[in-house]
């Protein structure tokens, strides 16, 4: 067996002599035999086709050793001096395997492209994102600096949304030697004639079904709890327990804690494998209870470093159960021995259909870990009626048996809605191949500017490019007349123009506007943010707000953050609106404009409108006003504050990639001139509350800009380390204190005193106190302030000492006294503990 799953060492050495395909064989066999290990038949036809030039069509299961054919068509082509291009289908992939990559042939031979990070760009070997290759081949076609791509997951080209990218460059890059891997291909046959034809090149396919670890599947209609218990006894753990949905992921886990799945030393174990890791409050403290269970969770929408947790407990064989989404079929760093399916139906977002038999490939593959077990096991369950039923049915039989009375049993029906399965649908799926890949084509705006401003005929090409395309005819038809119909808007706005004759560069119709170089590569919008930024107030006391709402107007959606503030809104409408008096229909009718918040609106998206005559490619990229970092700021709540209040925990790690994104745009962005004292506040503070929730973001982030200078474990991916202590970044720390304080404030303004209570009841402030201890101020006062007044720094006064502050946050009361103040402890160490402010209220008194 021989694989990429160790980091290995041996190739970042001389490259084997240019012309000679046997020196390239030899060093990848000493790097394999070195290791122990030996090449499997596939491996060694797949390496002799690959080092040989052919293009490559690779089809083995899962763990069957793909990523070291990758590695060696890399090593070939370095040795002939050729660049090569290693695509993945999300960042993630991709920034692992930059550090695998890294490691195995040197820093300096391999780059980095995804549109939010370039490391050493004009490396031999590239990792990237499939949409990154594909808008280079858009831009140069066959003269693309590109002379091999590696695909992993090809399978991806039949994607409706994202396959165009795995299409373009197989379309454009006629010159390049093509790898395309994939554990679920299917028939190929049209890719291997066609990619023979446009480049004449031969074109290999190596097959094969042998799996290193062979699979075993199996249909039950029993209870799921009956059904672990039985692997668990029979040595089936790790079970990897597959939902469709994240909440049903959770809820399972929920279920299961109440099974006795480790004894006193397991969990004893799992104990010191914590140790003093920091579960936050919300999901984490639900997660910390699953795992000292043996019951681990795994999905995108937990914090990565909950998801790192659950893999290493996994690797260490710590976790008998994990209950997860399909996303282990696009790759999980976590060993499985058992995949247990409860569903062979889900929901695409568009409708709830049966699993396809590429999906269920995709997902059983990966049971059973080469080098550890014998075998892998696929387990399938019945829908629940049908295993109820058969339970009815088994009773039945029998008191049948026992008493010789037949009793009828009446059957249970599929929930009204559902798309129901049975063994009849397992038997077709384990029997199936992959459904043939079927093409998927998108001609937009970015497109069109890309293949018009490379040299030669631009038209001529697009259109060679659509009619060589793999779509039907009718499609092809239908993207010739959207292409035409792009081409007039980009005419009409003065964008493209056409010539009399031939240019310098044999171009007839030429783009008039200057791309920048990383064109459709990274976030379209920000030029649009910078030139927003001209429109902005720099005297308004809201002006360093305001900038955050122009980057995340172009920002992508946290559409979970979205929904929430959504009903927060309709809910406190229809509070306002009974109050009014108005009726049912009228409060409907208005209930239909309530959305999230959207500051500047009215400001950006006239503007938008103007930009888009002048840039129409933006066209595919919406704009998007929204308001989460600065609600977060506005309303003083730090991460958990957040998703307690809006209800996120199951989201979490959506919310954070959010804000992690906010901070890098506010850095990368906004130019230094516009970087006001109170925006590098806000900043700071935005930055250190993401760091000190999950260092990863931006660790990764800083080690993709700087790799040199960051520590890497085996060189695959940054270590993870704590954060560094909350208060060593005294701006931020000083920011979160001001938040901490100013949180209190909003919330007495709106009397809410149970939310007061959640806060500080712990140390004695419950909700009945605070009523108590507010009583004689409302009664002199009436309210509270918390406009940007209100909110000054000069307002809280701070008393340093090196254990703690002492702090006093003066009330902004109507007749402008200032003369209460609520009085605070900020534990040093304890925040440090935390990564949050910590706060102690000591009294809410007159100065």
């Amino acid at each position: 067996m021989a694989d990429l799953d160790v980091t290995p060492a041996g190739l970042s050495g001389p490259l084997p002599p240019a012309g000679d395909p046997e020196a390239v064989i030899d060093a990848v066999v000493a790097w394999v035999e070195g290791r122990g290990m030996a090449l499997y038949p596939a491996q060694e036809e797949a390496l002799l086709e690959v080092v040989g030039g052919a293009h490559l069509i690779l089809s083995t299961p899962t763990g069957s050793g793909k990523s070291l054919v990758a590695a060696a068509a890399h090593l070939a082509a370095l040795a002939e001096g050729r660049r090569t291009f290693y695509t993945a289908p999300i960042k993630a992939l991709v920034s692992e395997k930059f550090f695998e990559l890294s490691a195995t042939f040197g820093r300096d031979r391999v780059g980095m492209l995804t549109g939010d990070a370039a490391v050493n760009a004009d490396a031999p070997l590239i990792c990237c994102t499939a949409e990154v290759l594909a808008n280079m081949a858009l831009r140069w076609g066959r003269h693309a600096p590109v002379d091999q791509v590696v695909m992993d997951e090809f399978h991806y080209i039949a994607d409706p949304d994202r396959g165009w990218a795995w299409q373009v460059p197989l379309l454009e890059l006629v010159d390049a030697q093509h790898v395309l891997m994939s554990a679920t291909l299917g028939d190929t046959t049209r890719y291997e004639e066609d990619l023979e034809a446009r480049t004449g090149r031969p074109v290999a396919v190596v097959r094969s079904g042998t799996r290193p670890v062979p699979l075993v599947h199996e249909f039950r209609v029993d209870p799921l709890t009956e059904v672990l218990q039985e692997l668990l006894e029979t040595g089936g753990a790790p079970v990897y327990v597959v939902h469709f949905t994240q909440a049903g992921a959770a809820e399972r886990a929920q279920a299961l804690t109440s099974l006795k799945l480790c004894t006193r030393e397991e969990k004893d174990a799992i104990a010191e494998a914590i140790g003093d890791f920091r579960f936050s409050a919300g999901f984490g403290r639900t997660l910390a209870k699953f795992v000292r269970h043996g019951v681990g969770v795994h999905h995108a929408g937990m914090l990565p470093r909950y998801r790192r947790l659950v893999e290493r407990l996994a690797q260490a064989g710590l976790l008998k159960v994990i209950c997860g989404t399909d996303t282990l079929g696009v790759g999980i760093n976590v060993p499985i021995r058992t995949v247990l399916l409860t569903s062979l139906s889900k929901y695409d977002g568009t409708s709830t259909r049966l699993l396809s038999a590429r999906e269920f490939h995709q997902i059983g593959g990966r049971a059973g870990r080469a080098g550890f077990d014998t075998q892998g096991t696929v387990v399938v369950m019945a829908p629940e009626h049908a295993i109820e039923n058969a339970k009815a049915e088994a009773k039945a039989a029998a008191r049948t048996e026992k008493d010789g009375k037949r009793r009828k049993v009446t059957k249970k029906k599929p929930p009204e809605g559902t798309v129901s399965w049975g063994r009849p649908t397992f038997d077709r799926l384990v029997a199936a191949d992959p459904e043939p890949l079927t093409s998927s084509l998108a001609v937009t705006h970015s497109m069109l500017i890309n293949v018009l401003d490379r040299p030669g005929d631009g038209r001529a090409a697009l259109r060679h490019l659509i009619r060589t395309s793999y779509e039907p005819e009718a499609l092809q038809d239908a993207h010739l007349a959207r292409a035409a119909e792009i081409e007039r808007a980009l005419l009409d706005g003065g964008v493209i123009e056409e010539l009399d004759e031939p240019d310098e560069q044999g171009r007839t119709v030429r783009v008039t506007v200057e791309l920048q170089p990383s064109f459709a590569l990274d976030q379209p919008l920000s030029p649009f943010a910078v030139a927003a930024l001209d429109l902005l107030d720099p005297e308004s006391p809201t002006h360093a707000l305001d900038v955050v709402s122009v980057v995340e107007a172009v920002l992508d959606d946290p559409r979970p953050v979205l929904q929430a503030q959504a009903r927060a809104a309709r809910g406190e409408a229809i509070g306002r609106m009974k109050a009014e008096g108005l009726d049912y229909d009228q409060r409907m009718a208005e209930l239909e404009e309530v959305t999230h918040p959207r500051p500047l609106a009215d400001l950006l998206e006239p503007m938008f409108e103007v930009y888009r005559g002048n840039h129409p490619w933006v066209a595919d990229t919406p704009l998007s006003p929204k308001s989460v970092v600065r609600e977060m700021y506005e309303r003083a709540m730090g991460f958990g504050d957040l998703i307690r209040h809006h209800q996120l925990a199951r989201v979490e790690g959506i919310v954070l990639r959010y804000l992690s994104s906010a901070y890098r745009a506010l850095v990368r962005t906004v130019p230094e001139d516009a970087k006001t004292e109170e925006l590098v506040d806000i900043t700071e503070w935005l930055g250190e509350l993401v760091r000190q929730t999950d260092s990863s973001l931006l660790d990764e982030w800083e080690a993709l800009r700087h790799p040199d200078e960051v520590a890497t474990d085996g060189g695959r991916e940054p270590v993870d380390v704590p954060p560094p202590p909350f208060t060593a970044n005294r701006r931020a720390f000083t920011v979160a204190v001001r938040n901490a304080l100013f949180r209190r404030v909003e919330l007495l303004a709106a009397q809410r005193w149970t939310a007061l209570g959640d806060l500080d009841g712990d140390d004695g402030w419950t909700p009945e106190r605070w009523h108590e201890a507010m009583g004689p101020y409302l009664a002199e006062h009436g309210t509270v302030g918390i406009d940007a007044d209100a909110r000054s720094a000069a307002l809280l006064l701070v008393d340093e000492h090196p254990d703690r502050w002492e702090v006093q946050q003066v009330l902004a009361d109507p007749e402008g006294d200032h003369d209460w103040r609520i009085h605070a402890t900020v534990d040093l160490a304890a925040s440090d503990a935390e990564g949050e402010v910590v706060v102690r209220v000591g009294d809410v008194a007159p100065l």
